[in-house]
């Protein structure tokens, strides 16, 4: 008996947490404390910083690119979990989701298709067309999931449910399209054999959950197996977490009260969110301040702040309006125009994935520190600046107590003859 009690205490401890690292702020804050630990880390011991990181770790046979440093580990393997969850969260949003009907979805497709072209273009601009080359134009495209939300979920509770489906929609079609960037923009010395028997780990694995055969472990190898081939192919090894997050099936089937997609995202969100990416941010945010200070004199990293914090909320606000202008798309119910500027500029909050293609489009550790703090400037701005618009709008209460005050009284029954009344 006391054995099965502190066994049924262990597991409802262990839901707790689990509760407490689903919920929305907790990835928010746990990946600012991991960005002010790595900022105040680099800064007061710089060289143990990168020794850290930089520790040579070879878990397999160099010919398959296994001997990676502690940083590179975390980059293309650890956030090759962030995109599965991603990817899940793509394929719910298409087939079940929001963006499953296409007139609720062409209005978040058209504004993360905004936010994508107008960053891109306004940092080719402002860099005098240095971001052109080595693809750090697309460092502005992205936005961060976890810290949009997260922001959104803590000042933005009392606004209409749509603000947040069309914020996270347009957050997941971000992070197809920078997956996607980074596949085809950071692809170096193609293999094109390693990435054909990389068919073979997706196919068994698409197969197994189709068949609902196959353990959990038996899965978890092939998705490995694929991630090696991946990485080995010379494409960047995190395309293998999104393909295979897009493998998942979404739908309920017969038997099943959740799907395998529900289950696996609940197994392994928080992991996501509230380990993986602040472990990125803790590897990838030590920035010295010094090259905060050259961010403004540095073309490509003020062409990352223009990008991030006018290119995207431009981009998001006028692809939405063309999609309403077109009748292609409509507002969510209850959902104003002004309610999206705070989302708009909540777009502009690239962090995880700008960090990562800032890393990959930037070769020497200068530049790649500018464009670091230029990201974290930028989305430190874009969160403050949406967070103080989202306080000043009016919650969906306050909406429909205003609209009861200006409706217009009702005007007595007048008779239909003078001095002819109704009867009681």
């Amino acid at each position: 008996m006391p054995h099965r009690r502190l066994k049924r205490q262990i597991s409802d401890q262990a839901g707790g947490l689990g509760d407490y690292l689903r919920e929305e702020t907790t990835g928010g804050q746990w990946l600012l404390a991991a960005t002010g630990l790595a900022l105040v880390w680099a800064n007061l011991a710089e060289s143990s910083y990168r020794e850290v990181w930089g520790t040579a770790l070879a878990i397999g046979p160099g010919w398959l690119h296994l001997d990676l440093e502690l940083a590179d580990w975390v980059a293309d393997g650890l956030l090759a979990i962030f995109f599965f969850v991603a990817g899940m969260e793509v394929k719910r949003e298409l087939t079940v989701g929001e963006l499953a009907d296409r007139r609720a979805a062409a209005l978040p497709v058209a504004a993360a298709a905004g936010g994508l072209l107008v960053p891109a273009l306004a940092a080719i601009a402002v860099s005098g067309g240095e971001a052109a080359s080595g693809g750090a134009w697309a460092i502005p495209v992205a936005t961060d999931i976890a810290f949009a939300l997260g922001v959104l979920a803590l000042v933005g509770s009392g606004l209409p449910s749509g603000v947040r489906v069309v914020l996270l929609s347009m957050a997941v079609i971000d992070d197809l399209a920078a997956i996607a960037l980074i596949a085809v923009l950071f692809t170096a010395g193609l293999q094109p054999l390693w990435l054909l028997a990389a068919v073979v780990p997706f196919t068994a694995f698409w197969a197994l959950l189709r068949d609902r055969r196959g353990a959990a472990w038996c899965l978890w190898v092939l998705a490995v197996l694929a991630w090696i081939c991946v990485h080995a192919s010379g494409v960047h090894a995190t395309a293998a977490g999104i393909v295979l997050g897009l493998l998942v099936p979404t739908r309920h089937r017969d038997g099943e009260t959740t799907s395998p997609g529900e289950r696996f995202e609940h197994r392994l969100h928080p992991i996501s969110a509230a380990i993986i990416v602040p472990i990125f941010a803790l590897s990838a945010a030590g920035i010295a301040l010094s090259a905060a200070g050259g961010v403004i004199s540095e073309p490509i990293a003020l062409g990352i702040m223009v990008g991030l914090l006018v290119g995207k909320p431009l981009g998001i606000l006028a692809g939405a309006r063309l999609a309403v202008w077109l009748r292609l798309g409509s507002l969510p119910p209850e959902v104003r125009w002004g309610d999206l500027l705070p989302v708009a500029i909540l777009g502009g909050v690239g962090y995880t994935v700008s960090l990562l293609i800032a890393r990959l489009a930037l070769s020497d550790l200068a530049s790649q520190e500018q464009a670091a703090a230029a990201v974290l400037i930028a989305s430190t701005i874009a969160a403050i600046a949406a967070a103080w618009l989202l306080r000043r709008r009016p919650t969906t209460d306050e909406r429909r107590d205003d609209l009861r005050v200006r409706a217009p009284a009702p005007q007595p029954h007048e008779s239909k003859a003078v001095g002819q009344t109704e009867p009681l």
